[in-house]
C-alpha cells in the first residue's frame, strides 16, 4: 500500500508539472502585481490558462509558459490586482436609475430641485396625465440651505397634473405631490404601517414625505418594470461594473424579476460579473420565519446555478434583513441606544438636549430575529443584516451570539451592513463572533449627511464615533466593502480614497474641508483587502477569488496608476484599463496599450 501511495504521489506531481509547463492563454509581464495573498506580496508577472491563474512570480519564470498562441501583455510597470468585489449593492435599482429622471445626487436649492423635475416633465412628451413621474437620486440630506423643508407643496408648484414620487438616494424616504398622496389613499386617519412612518404637519396632515416601509404605499402603485426594462437595467448595471473593475457583487435586496433578468443575460453569455443575490426576509405582512425562509429556498431552487465556475454564474445563498433605517435627519429611523438630541434653544442660541426619540423599535423583535437566524442557519443561508444605529448593531450581535451557541450556527457567515455608529463596547464583538461589518467607505467624509443632518443630533461624544471604519479594523474586525449603489454614484475608487483619507472631494466646498472627526483613515492595504479578499469571504468565494494566487480564478484588473505610490487624494482618479473575469477580458479602455 505504501508503494502504491508513493507511486500515486509521483504521478500526481508529474501531472502538475506537465500542466504547469503547458503554454498559458495570457501572460502579464513587467508589472506591479499586487496579490492580496497572506503576505500582501508584490510580484512581476502572472499567467492565465483556462480561466485560472497558473503562475504568479517574476518575468523569468513566466517565459516558460509563453507559447506561440499566448497573448503577452506588457504592463509597462502598471498595477495588476484582483478584481473588485462589491459586498453590498443594488444593481437593478442602480441600472434602472441610469435610465430615469435623475437629480444626480446633487445638493440643490428648492428652486433648482423644482426646475430639474420640471425639465423632466417637459421632456416627457409620451406620458399621459395619470402616469407617475419617478424621480431618483435625490440627495435629500443635501438640500440647501440646511434644514429647508420639502413637502407636497414643493411639488404641487410644478406645471403638471401627473402624480410625482421623488425617491431619496438613501432609499429610506420618498416625497409625493398631492395627487400622489391621494392615489396612495393617505388620509388624516391612515395609520403608519409597521416599519414605516407617514410624516405629518402640526395639524396631522400628511406632508408627502414617507419613511421606510411607508414608501410602499406609493411604490406599490407604480407599474412594474417590463421584461425589456429589467433587461436594460441589468445590462446598464453590468456595463457600469465592468468599467469600475467589479468582478463579483452581492445584490443586497433582490426579487425574482431581477434574478430573471440576470439569468437571461447569463443564458445569452452576457453575464460579466459573478452575481450573488440576497432575498428579503420580511415578517411585517404575516410571514413567519419558517414561511419566509421556505420562500427564499424556493427562489434559490429556481435561480441558483450551483458551485462557482470559471464563467460567471448566479448564486442565491444570502438573506437580507432590515433592523432599522438611517440615523441622519430628517428621517431619524436609525435605532439608537440613547435618544437623538433636539434643539431646546433657538437657532441663534442652540441648546441641544436629549429628545424623546431614540428611533423606531427595531424592525425585528429579539425573539423573531433569533428564530429567523436559526431557520436561515438550518437552511445554510447567510444573513446580511442592515444596521445603521448602535442599538440595531447591538441587538443583531446579541442574536448572533445566541446563534453561535447552536450547532447549526457555528458555520454561518453573518454580515452587518453599514454600521454607521457602533457603541465602543461592541467593537470587539465583531471579531469575537466572526461577524463581518460591510461598510461604505465613501460615507466617512464631511458632507451634508454627516454634518448638518447628523452632527448636532448626535452630540460631540457620539459624533466622534460615526463611520467607525478604522475603529472596527483596529478592534480586529474583518471589514469588507459594499458601495450600496445607487445610494451614491458607483465610484469605487472615490470610496477607497475616502476610506484612506476621510476627506471629501476637492470641489465639495469650504464647509466640507478637512477630515470627518478625529478618527484615522484606513491603511491602504486594509482598504484594498476589504474590497477584494474580505468581501469574497462574505460570499463564500475566498478560495476562488479575492487574491491573485495559483489555482484561483483569473478575476483581475489593470490600473492606470499605482494605488500605493500615488498621493492619497489621487486614489479617486484611478481608472481601470482592463477587467478580466474567469480569464476573459470583459472591459478594456482605449488607454490600455
Amino acid at each position: 500500500m505504501k508503494r502504491i501511495a508513493i507511486a500515486a504521489a509521483l504521478i500526481a506531481a508529474a501531472t502538475v508539472a506537465h500542466a504547469a509547463s503547458k503554454p498559458a492563454d495570457t501572460t502579464y509581464r513587467n508589472g506591479y502585481v499586487y496579490t492580496v495573498d497572506a503576505k500582501d506580496s508584490v510580484q512581476q508577472a502572472l499567467a492565465v490558462r483556462a480561466g485560472r491563474i497558473v503562475y504568479v512570480g517574476d518575468n523569468d519564470g513566466v517565459k516558460a509558459l509563453t507559447g506561440k498562441k499566448t497573448e503577452v501583455i506588457d504592463l509597462q510597470g502598471r498595477m495588476l490586482m484582483p478584481g473588485l468585489i462589491d459586498g453590498h449593492m443594488h444593481p437593478q435599482s442602480g441600472g434602472s436609475r441610469l435610465l430615469n429622471c435623475s437629480l444626480n445626487y446633487e445638493s440643490l436649492t428648492v428652486t433648482q430641485f423644482q426646475s430639474r423635475i420640471q425639465a423632466c416633465l417637459d421632456n416627457d412628451k409620451k406620458s399621459g396625465p395619470d402616469r407617475w413621474l419617478v424621480v431618483v437620486n435625490w440627495f435629500q440630506q443635501g438640500m440647501q440651505p440646511d434644514g429647508v423643508e420639502t413637502t407636497a407643496a414643493t411639488l404641487d408648484a410644478l406645471k403638471t397634473g401627473r402624480p410625482i414620487i421623488v425617491r431619496s438616494s438613501f432609499g429610506h424616504s420618498a416625497l409625493l405631490n398631492s395627487k400622489g398622496i391621494k392615489l396612495a389613499k393617505i388620509e388624516r386617519d391612515t395609520q403608519d404601517p409597521p416599519g414605516g412612518k407617514i410624516t405629518r404637519d402640526d395639524k396631522g396632515n400628511a406632508t408627502g414625505l414617507l419613511e421606510d416601509a411607508a414608501q410602499d404605499m406609493a411604490m406599490n402603485l407604480l407599474p412594474p418594470l417590463t421584461v425589456a426594462e429589467n433587461l436594460a437595467a441589468s445590462k446598464a448595471a453590468l456595463a457600469a461594473m465592468r468599467q469600475q473593475g467589479i468582478t463579483s457583487f452581492l445584490d443586497a435586496y433582490t426579487d425574482p424579476e431581477t434574478m430573471t433578468a440576470f439569468a437571461d443575460l447569463h443564458q445569452q453569455g452576457k453575464l460579466t460579473a459573478r452575481a450573488h443575490f440576497a432575498v428579503l426576509i420580511d415578517l411585517d405582512k404575516g410571514a413567519t420565519p419558517q414561511s419566509a425562509v421556505a420562500e427564499l429556498l424556493k427562489q434559490q431552487k429556481q435561480f441558483d446555478q450551483g458551485p462557482t465556475k470559471v464563467a460567471p454564474s448566479m448564486q442565491v445563498r444570502h438573506a437580507k434583513l432590515f433592523m432599522d433605517g438611517v440615523i441622519s435627519a430628517p428621517a431619524f429611523t436609525g435605532a439608537m441606544i440613547e435618544p437623538y438630541l433636539v434643539n431646546k434653544g433657538t437657532p441663534e442660541k442652540p441648546d441641544w438636549q436629549p429628545g424623546s426619540s431614540n428611533g423606531p423599535a427595531s424592525y425585528f423583535a429579539p425573539e423573531a430575529l433569533r428564530t429567523t437566524l436559526k431557520e436561515l442557519a438550518r437552511a445554510h443561508i447567510d444573513p446580511h443584516i442592515h444596521v445603521d444605529g448602535d442599538r440595531a448593531v447591538r441587538e443583531s450581535l446579541d442574536a448572533i451570539a445566541d446563534l453561535r451557541a447552536t450547532p447549526e450556527g457555528k458555520h454561518v457567515r453573518p454580515a452587518l451592513a453599514h454600521d454607521e455608529i457602533v457603541d465602543p463596547a461592541d467593537y470587539k464583538r465583531f471579531a469575537q463572533l466572526d461577524v463581518t461589518p460591510v461598510l461604505s467607505f465613501q460615507w466617512g467624509k464631511p458632507a451634508p449627511d454627516t454634518l448638518g443632518a447628523l452632527k448636532d443630533f448626535m452630540g460631540p461624544r457620539r459624533y466622534a464615533l460615526v463611520e467607525p471604519q478604522a475603529l472596527l479594523l483596529n478592534a480586529g474586525a474583518r471589514i469588507a466593502y459594499g458601495s450600496d449603489w445607487p445610494v451614491d454614484p458607483l465610484d469605487e475608487w472615490f470610496a477607497l480614497k475616502v476610506g484612506v483619507t476621510r476627506t471629501a472631494a476637492p470641489d465639495a466646498g469650504k464647509e466640507y474641508a478637512g477630515t470627518l472627526t478625529g478618527q484615522p483613515g484606513l491603511p491602504r492595504a486594509a482598504a484594498l483587502r476589504a474590497i477584494t479578499l474580505n468581501a469574497a469571504y462574505t460570499l463564500r468565494q475566498e478560495t476562488q477569488t479575492g487574491s491573485l494566487e495559483v489555482g484561483k480564478l483569473a478575476d483581475l484588473i489593470v490600473l492606470d496608476r499605482n494605488f500605493f505610490t500615488i498621493p492619497a487624494e489621487d486614489i479617486a482618479n484611478i481608472k481601470v484599463l482592463q477587467t478580466m473575469v474567469g480569464g476573459k477580458i470583459v472591459y478594456q479602455s482605449r488607454d490600455m496599450r
